[in-house]
């Protein structure tokens, strides 16, 4: 069996490590069967890989702060770009030949790049399962609700798509109701549950050694994702330092910067935090569930995956979400503040003291343990595996047969 998956990749690493995180499932939960990822995220070298599992890597775009697209290290202009992409994921659908695609946030991609491959299966391979993925949030409903009647998405996932996933909880959010899907939609649509992840590579103990942490030291980590629009948050919390002298308790701080933040910017921060002993830097790690295991509390934004992981390791928080271009990250946070899941701090309200209050007041309280729904993983690979049922209960010699059958009529052709 062959599942192909489409990464939408333009800004921050949240999307790779989501869908790197369903795959990783998929290959887990279902017997024979082999991925082929596309995605444009440049970091997708930097994540453990699973056995099953290849990817092509797409030229990088890049959506800055305005939401426009640009081509991010090709000296080459967007539209030309954006045709390369098209024709390399293209041709990897006619020689892949997938039983099922899962495609990232755009029914027809970024600018549209999916629209050959998408009519190719439609015409040449109509048993190819087309399956959309979505987290929960994508913008403020006005604006969402535009670009989908703009682009005619409705009419895109009622014609070609079997389903539609939604990774996140109407507790939350109810993605169908907040941006007006109409019924045939709303039908194909099923709630999943947000993303846990669970995977600690690195026990608490090993961490405490790595960070030489004192008994009784407390642990902050932050975190501002891929750490392309970070640089405040992390200042804003270095800053703050010299406040948290007056804690009851000595406490220690990891910060990591991201891969995607500007090199000045990592520069100045790597500055400031050589002033202070208790505070070490790190650029990235692809495990960072298991550092926030071993975290007292958390300071991040507010993106999907960052989010997930919190909830996933049980831990309080505060956050400060992004609020352009998309306002994704500010209602997260603020509908899971009103749930008691977190603690938000709007960034036009950031100073260090309103920030460093906010870390005493979770260390000295701890978030009680939630009931928000973790269980994304499973129910994306229960729907996937009822669409390919017919390929999971064919015998391998069922399925030899096919194949050359298809081989021996490819060659009469």
């Amino acid at each position: 069996m062959r599942i192909m998956v489409y990464s939408h990749d333009a800004f921050g690493l949240g999307n790779i490590r989501r869908m790197l995180a369903i795959c990783e499932h998929l290959l887990e939960e279902i017997p024979q069967v082999s991925i082929l990822l596309l995605s444009g995220s440049p970091m997708l070298q930097g994540f453990r890989l699973p056995r099953g599992l290849d990817y092509i890597k797409l030229p990088c775009l890049n959506r800055g702060n305005s939401g426009e697209l640009a081509v991010k290290y090709l000296g080459m202009d967007i539209d030309n770009t954006v045709k390369m992409r098209s024709e390399l994921i293209l041709s990897a659908t006619v020689n892949f030949k997938p039983d099922l695609v899962l495609v990232d946030k755009k029914p027809l991609g970024i600018k549209n790049e999916l629209t050959a491959a998408i009519n190719y299966l439609h015409e040449k391979l109509p048993d190819t399962k087309l399956v959309l993925l979505l987290r929960e949030i994508l913008d403020i409903p006005e604006k969402t609700i535009a670009e989908w009647r703009k682009n005619k998405y409705s009419q895109m996932v009622d014609k070609f798509y079997q389903l539609l996933l939604i990774v996140g909880s109407k507790k939350v959010f109810n993605f169908c109701e907040e941006y007006e899907l109409p019924d045939s939609v709303v039908n194909k649509a099923r709630f999943c549950g947000y993303i846990r992840r669970s995977r600690f590579y690195k026990g608490n103990s090993n961490i405490y050694q790595e960070l030489k942490s004192a008994p009784g030291e407390k642990l902050v980590i932050v975190t501002p994702g891929g750490g392309q629009d970070g640089y405040q948050l992390i200042n804003t919390y270095l800053q703050g330092q010299e406040l948290l002298s007056d804690s009851q308790y000595p406490i220690k701080s990891l910060v990591f910067c991201g891969p995607e933040m500007p090199q000045k910017q990592k520069q100045e921060l790597y500055q400031v935090a050589a002033k202070f002993p208790q505070v070490q830097m790190k650029e990235f790690t692809d495990d960072l569930i298991s550092y926030l295991s071993a975290a007292d509390a958390v300071v991040s934004m507010g993106g999907y995956n960052t989010i997930c992981e919190i909830l996933s390791a049980d831990k309080s928080a505060v956050i400060v979400p992004r609020v352009k271009p998309s306002q994704e990250q500010l209602i997260r946070s603020q509908r899971m503040q009103g749930l008691g899941l977190l603690r938000s701090i709007h960034p036009e309200h950031l100073t260090s003291e309103a920030l460093i209050e906010q870390v005493f007041q979770i260390l000295n309280n701890p978030q009680k343990s939630h009931d928000i729904d973790l269980e994304g993983l499973p129910r994306i690979t229960r729907h996937i595996r009822n669409l390919l049922a017919d390929k999971i209960t064919a015998t391998p010699k069922e399925l030899v047969y096919s194949q050359s059958y298809e081989y021996q009529e490819l060659l009469v052709s």
